[in-house]
């Protein structure tokens, strides 16, 4: 018989960050608890944004217009939201979004 317990046990919790700091272009890189290495420009990380003024909340479909994001558009603080991510505001005024660990991490290239 399968209960809640058995469904959670199986889970597995998502690698947080080990440190982050500012990077190259005024974005992030980030080491893993599992050693992994992953970096992401500021640009990059506006555009991969979820929040509901990003991305249709109902269909998913983007809502912002990457030509809308300047080349030079800089992290102008970021904050931790609990153990689970971060919140980032831009330069450009943005500062709705919420980066969850496994979103950061998917947004950054090895190295």
């Amino acid at each position: 018989m399968s209960n809640i317990w058995n469904y959670m046990k199986k889970t597995t919790q998502a690698a947080a960050p080990a440190e982050i700091e500012r990077g190259e272009a005024g974005g992030l890189r980030v080491r893993w608890q599992d050693g992994a290495v992953t970096s992401a420009s500021a640009r990059e990380l506006r555009l991969g944004c979820q929040c509901a003024s990003c991305v249709d909340e109902f269909t998913h479909r983007p809502l912002l217009d990457p030509a809308s994001v300047a080349a030079d558009i800089a992290i102008a603080s970021l904050d931790p939201v609990g153990n689970y991510a971060i919140h980032l505001v831009f330069s450009d005024g943005h500062d709705s979004g919420i980066y969850a660990w496994p979103l950061l991490r998917s947004l950054g290239k090895a190295g």
